[in-house]
């Protein structure tokens, strides 16, 4: 859908209100909207409505304005992200895609049946993913900078609690607490080697000049943020990168050599310089990631079962299990218990749990043990994992004895949203906003679009 956006704002006079395309006198395609310098078509409007019929959502009203707008409020943030030259992290967001498709795939059962579905090659989705999700972000970073940091004391929650009528205080949806022990298979020397010699070739096929390191980023790494392009990353601190790799990439002086291989939790890389540029350098590089074979990971969920056969005799605490055994460095510290960054808080809802994990605590009943279970990790790495359900609340009215974290989010959530309700209304008068005239009718959610109109 986006890639279609950006069509330059000199196309106006000729594009607005008329057919883009045209076939045999019929209308293809036409600018519904434009936003700063971006056109929403309306081909953009009618994928979104598929989108979102196809999961479910009751349109009340004209779903052609309502997605419109929709859209429209969408380029608000990202033109105004792109003025301020906010910045998202293209590796970070191509770790999300990976995750998400390979979460797909589990729940679907193979990568055919996912492109089947799709009615897309792989690449085709991942796209797709990136897209949705690098917007997603340019716009959550542009709404935090809107926005800024809200706090609230504990004198302002509970005035805000007791204003609430009744049937406005919060409904708190089945929450849990969650202990896990993680165990990391081991990956085989001889898998280590096989990677390590791939590298070591591809250094020698580079320096020899038989090929450039774009090309063998391209065809190899399995970083796909970076591979896509020739294994570039963007400008980084020090502080940014994982710090094995900073050590290798900070001390890289001539960009016709190739580093040696350094290992990190991603797996092994080689990399080139670019540039510096004061205290940020610029690499190329390519990751491989070595294997954990399907034995030993038999062998760590054996491990696993033997450590929950022991907890549930009563020979080892869970916590004490998660002390002498468990390789998760989040919660290794904090009695296993898993930490929820969105509300701060030790609280899941089921769906806000890793999928893997939330699958083998959905049954528990509070205090049992899972058996042992695969977590796919964000990053890709496959661990072993067993899961303690440590406590569950049921679903009720929210207080301010028991809900308080709760309480306190949604007093701040208020009042941000109050805030970017205003700079909706402040960009809708000093944006440059057309709209077709079929569509001008609409009831707009936000009344206060300042049209630019034809002269």
């Amino acid at each position: 859908m986006g890639k279609r956006l950006f069509i330059g704002i000199y196309l106006l006079a000729q594009l607005l209100g008329i057919t883009t395309v045209v076939a045999q006198d019929n209308i293809i395609d036409r600018v519904e909207w434009v936003v700063g310098d971006k056109c929403i078509l309306r081909s953009d409007i009618e994928e979104t409505i598929r989108f979102w019929l196809g999961n479910g959502r009751k349109f009340e009203g004209d779903p052609y304005c309502i997605v419109g707008e929709d859209l429209a409020v969408q380029q608000l943030f990202l033109h105004q992200a792109a003025l301020d030259s906010i910045e998202v992290d293209e590796t970070t967001i191509m770790r999300q895609v990976e995750a998400q498709m390979n979460m797909v795939i589990q729940q679907i059962g193979s990568k055919e049946k996912m492109e089947e579905y799709f009615n897309m090659n792989s690449s085709e989705i991942r796209e797709m993913y990136r897209e949705q999700l690098y917007n997603m972000d340019m716009m959550d970073r542009m709404k935090k900078k809107i926005v800024g940091e809200v706090k609230v004391s504990p004198a302002l929650v509970r005035r805000f609690y007791e204003s609430l009528p009744q049937d406005s205080i919060p409904f708190v949806q089945q929450q849990v607490e969650v202990q896990i022990v993680t165990l990391e298979p081991e990956i085989d020397i001889e898998e280590i080697e096989r990677v390590k010699s791939e590298l070591r070739d591809y250094t020698e096929r580079i320096t020899n000049g038989e090929t450039s390191f774009s090309t063998m980023a391209l065809l190899y790494s399995e970083d796909p943020g970076s591979a896509r392009r020739g294994g570039e990353l963007d400008f980084y601190g020090r502080g940014q990168l994982q710090p094995e790799f900073a050590t290798v990439a900070f001390g890289l002086t001539d960009p016709n050599k190739i580093s040696k291989i350094v290992e990190t939790e991603y797996g092994f890389h080689i990399m080139q310089l670019i540039e510096k540029r004061g205290d940020r350098v610029k690499v190329r590089h390519i990751l491989r990631k070595p294997r954990r074979s399907s034995e030993n990971i038999k062998k760590m969920l054996l491990t696993l079962d033997s450590i929950s056969t022991d907890i549930k005799a009563g020979e080892i605490t869970f916590e004490k299990a998660v002390e002498l055994y468990s390789a998760d460095k989040d919660t290794r510290n904090n009695y296993g218990i898993m930490y929820n960054r969105e509300t701060a808080s030790s609280r899941f809802k089921l769906d806000e749990l890793p999928v893997d994990v939330a699958r083998v605590i959905d049954g528990l009943s509070e205090g049992d043990i899972s058996q042992p279970f695969i977590w796919v990790l964000e990053n890709g790495k496959t661990v072993c994992a067993v899961a303690k359900l440590k406590a569950r609340t049921e679903a009720h009215r929210a207080t301010l004895r028991d809900d308080y974290e709760t309480l306190r989010y949604m007093y701040q959530s208020k009042l941000s949203d109050e805030r970017i309700q205003e700079w909706i209304k402040e960009k809708q008068q000093t944006t440059y906003v057309r709209v077709n005239k079929d569509s001008r009718n609409c009831d707009f959610l936000y009344p206060h679009w300042n049209f630019y109109e034809e002269k």
